[in-house]
């Protein structure tokens, strides 16, 4: 038999011989993970916060062993245990937070679907006491996993940025920002002809790559900024505009040349999607949508297809990122076009001070009169 489990008290909470054999439990569970130098790394670090968690919630602790229960077993485990980092209280509420999240939407039988995504197989949830760990949140740091479940409320957009984290390889600062500017709302919002003009599983994983309304936050241009300084800044600043397009861009070139009919045209920037196998034309406008740009847009993906477009490459898409437009105006513009194209608004650009980096009045009456001065001088010492 280990150590007696009660070290210290907690308040609220009946200490009897069930709770002591399934504390020497968690405690033997932990000891085994410890002993197998297996906790260092994250996957089995969370597995044992997954099954702790569903501990709490499936024994319904609190209920049986009274409102003080976390704080005891936290006390217990910490005792024997002094070293170990992740035992406090607040770490245990969060196990059961975590665990309970993802608990009341797996076992929902509308969201089979996502289940099945989660664990990449079918499983038979229902006849699982403590449901099973998803292998794949092994792959993400537990601060991810707590800003996840802190902002989000279903299983679909969890998912969504559990995946975007790992393929993406966001950090904790990079997760919070998507998280707090509902990026899964804006996902594959793009007003698009994909469905049109693309086949079906084409169409769909088109339509997931676009965004409603891009974030240019990054980005710091004077009020008067015109299309040609939007491309300049984006270029300079193409890591985060790689980022901001999302997972698979790769960046072609900016005022990229074709050639037609021996006339030379340029498009604004030109990627390739490695995922989709297929080149995407960007067209950037620093105004509001305008009948005109689709016809331009539909022109420059047609010339990218003839010119460009080698065996294997899927066909050409078009997206055009402007300042604001008009839904039905967009949608009308797409009639009669057979190429696949989409529309998206951008937002948030940085305007910069434009008075900070020039001299004040002052500042320039006091140097035209250090000016005088040295002329002064100058005219004394040559007399």
């Amino acid at each position: 038999m280990g150590k007696k489990s009660m070290i210290v008290n907690s308040h609220d909470v009946t200490c009897d011989a069930e709770y002591s054999l399934w504390v020497e439990d968690l405690k033997q569970s932990y000891r085994t993970a410890q002993a197998n130098a297996i906790l260092k790394t994250n996957l089995e670090k969370l597995k044992w916060y997954w099954n702790t968690g569903g501990e709490l919630v499936t024994r319904k602790a609190e209920e049986r062993w009274g409102a003080g229960v976390v704080e005891q077993v936290s006390l217990d485990l910490q005792a024997e245990f002094p070293n170990s980092k992740g035992l406090s209280a607040d770490n245990l509420w969060a196990m059961k937070r975590w665990y309970s999240f993802y608990a009341n939407n797996i076992r929902n039988e509308k969201l089979v679907r996502y289940v099945q995504e989660l664990y990449n197989a079918d499983i038979q949830i229902e006849k699982c006491d403590i449901i099973p760990f998803p292998n794949i949140f092994g792959l993400v740091p537990w601060g991810h996993h707590l800003d996840v479940i802190r902002l989000t409320s279903t299983l679909p957009e969890a998912i969504f940025y559990i995946k975007q984290t790992i393929q993406e390889g966001w950090k904790r600062p990079v997760l919070q920002r998507y998280l707090k500017a509902r990026l899964y709302d804006k996902q594959g919002g793009a007003i698009s002809n994909f469905k049109e003009q693309l086949s079906g599983k084409q169409a769909e994983l088109v339509q997931e790559i676009t965004k409603e309304n891009y974030d240019f936050g990054f980005v710091e241009l004077p009020a008067d900024y015109t299309e040609l300084n939007l491309e300049i800044a984006l270029e300079r600043h193409i890591s985060r505009f790689l980022m901001e397009l999302g997972n698979g861009f790769a960046f072609i070139g900016r005022q990229k040349e074709i050639i037609v009919d021996g006339i030379s045209r340029r498009i604004d920037m030109l990627f390739y999607h490695v995922r989709l196998h297929c080149y995407i034309v960007v067209e950037l406008k620093a105004v509001r949508f305008e009948l005109e740009f689709a016809g331009k847009l539909n022109f420059y993906v047609n010339a990218v297809n003839d010119i460009l477009r080698n065996e294997g490459d899927n066909p050409t898409i078009g997206l055009l990122i402007c300042s604001d437009m008009k839904q039905t105006e967009v949608r009308y513009s797409f009639k009669g076009l057979s190429t696949p194209i989409g529309v998206a608004t951008y937002d948030n650009v940085q305007i910069a001070n434009i008075e900070r980096e020039l001299p004040s009045v002052e500042q320039l009456q006091q140097k035209i009169k250090q000016l005088e001065m040295q002329l002064n001088e100058r005219k004394l010492n040559n007399e």
